[in-house]
């Protein structure tokens, strides 16, 4: 189905659905950082396949706070040395909580790459609301990596890997980023389809998805490291 209906809507009014369906939320496993997250967590599909009219932007995945980008983000919080100083892109970057941590933990600048403007307007919003500053694009960067006009220190993939094109897309992408000498930090959840990729275990966590759409389900999430041959 067509995005135009998405694609007409302004910046504005992006912002607006934004403020309309989320509340300030701090995910269980990153306190230090504060989320515009899903007020009403099934709610918000149904009111965003309208406001979308079905097409790019109707499944509000920005609003939740994914258990493998928690474990991301507590990841460079706890070890700011992998980002201090560097430039940092996040991909498929939803809420922009690797791109925010990534900023709190001290990284020279820190884009968020997300295809839905819907997504763009959240990173923003939540951007300011955890008094960072960050860049933003809804450009499909995961389809262009030759072409990236910055050579990045550090590219975060959190919780990307839901469809199963997808795990081929980020398995090309991440091959590339190898191929470019960028250092990748992964993270999922133990339930989630994994590119077949080199991929080095740094770190386990529990979390929740944040607002739950399952009541009472803790979930095992993993941070890796892309492995450099």
């Amino acid at each position: 189905m067509s995005n135009r209906r998405l694609i007409s809507h302004d910046t504005v009014s992006h912002d607006a659905f934004v403020h309309t369906h989320t509340e300030r939320v701090s995910p269980p496993l990153v306190p230090e950082i504060t989320l515009l997250l899903a007020r009403e967590p099934r709610g918000i599909f149904v009111s965003a396949d309208t406001y979308c009219d079905g097409g790019l932007g109707a499944r509000p995945y920005w609003a939740f706070a994914w258990p493998g980008g928690q474990a991301l983000a507590r990841y460079l919080l706890d070890n700011p040395d992998l980002v201090r100083g560097k430039s940092v892109l996040d991909i498929g970057a939803g809420s922009a909580m690797g791109a925010i941590a990534a900023m709190k933990a001290g990284a020279k600048l820190a884009l968020a790459a997300d295809i839905d403007h819907l997504a763009e307007s959240a990173a923003r919003l939540n951007a300011t609301l955890n008094d960072v500053r960050i860049e933003t694009t809804h450009d499909d960067l995961l389809s262009s990596p030759i072409t990236w006009p910055t050579t990045w220190d550090v590219i975060l993939i959190g919780d990307l890997v839901y469809e199963p094109d997808l795990k081929q897309r980020v398995g090309t992408f991440l091959e590339a980023a190898r191929a470019k000498g960028a250092k990748v930090i992964y993270a999922d959840r133990t339930t989630a389809r994994r590119p077949a990729v080199d991929l080095r275990l740094l770190a386990e966590y529990e979390a929740p998805l944040t607002p739950p759409l399952v009541e009472d389900f803790i979930e095992r999430a993993r941070v890796w490291e892309l492995g450099r041959h």
